[in-house]
C-alpha cells in the first residue's frame, strides 16, 4: 500500500513484508510450515527444487561421496538436508559426511574423501574450515591421512567389500579411482 502523495510505503507495512519474506524463506529452506496464502503443492515443488540444487553443489565439493552413494545421493541428501539451512557446499557435505559415518553409512571413497579433508582442515561443524599449519592426521571409517607441510597423503585406504574390482593390481579395491584425485 502506497502513499498517495509520495508512493512510499507506511513503515508498520515493510515489517510486516520482512516477517513474511522471513517466513516463506524458512519454509523453503529450513523446513519451516508454509505460510498462510501461498498454495502447499507449489511450495512443495520449489522446496524439492532447491534440495535438488543443493545437493548438485554438495556434490561438486564431495565428488566421492555423491558418487559412493550413487542413485540414493539425492534422496541421502535431501532428506538429511531437509530441517537444516545451507551452511554452503562445503560444510553441508562435511556434516553429512561426519552424519552417515557416525551411522555407520558412509561409502569407503567417501571415508577417504572425509580423512583427506579432516587432515587437511580444522572444521568444528560451527565456524568456517580453516587450513591447518601443523602435521596432522585425520581418521574415517578405517581411512587414515597424514599431512605434513601442507602436503596430504593417504596412507590407509578405507576398506571396502570384497565384491569390489581393484586398481593396479595392488589388491586395494577401489570403485572411485582415489588413487587418482589423492594428491603429493
Amino acid at each position: 500500500m502506497t502513499d498517495a502523495r509520495d508512493g512510499t510505503r507506511p513503515p508498520g507495512d515493510l515489517a510486516g513484508l520482512a516477517e513474511r519474506q522471513a517466513e516463506l524463506i524458512a519454509t523453503l529452506v529450513a523446513g519451516g510450515p508454509p505460510p498462510p496464502g501461498f498454495a502447499p503443492a507449489q511450495l512443495a515443488a520449489t522446496r524439492a527444487a532447491l534440495l535438488r540444487k543443493r545437493a548438485g553443489e554438495v556434490a561438486r565439493h564431495w565428488p566421492l561421496l555423491a558418487a559412493g552413494l550413487g542413485a540414493r545421493w539425492t534422496t541421502t541428501f535431501a532428506g538429511w538436508a531437509a530441517r537444516r539451512p545451507t551452511a554452503g557446499s562445503l560444510r553441508d557435505g562435511w556434516d553429512l559426511a561426519r552424519a552417515l559415518h557416525n551411522q555407520h553409512a558412509l561409502p569407503p571413497a567417501a571415508a577417504e574423501e572425509l580423512a583427506v579433508r579432516e587432515a587437511r582442515l580444522r572444521y568444528d561443524g560451527l565456524s568456517a574450515p580453516r587450513p591447518r599449519r601443523l602435521p596432522a592426521v585425520g581418521r574415517t571409517g578405517g581411512a587414515v591421512a597424514v599431512q605434513i607441510a601442507g602436503r596430504v597423503r593417504l596412507l590407509r585406504p578405507a576398506p571396502r567389500p570384497s565384491t569390489v574390482p581393484t586398481v593396479g593390481g595392488d589388491g586395494v579395491p577401489d570403485t572411485a579411482g582415489s588413487a587418482l584425485w589423492i594428491s603429493d
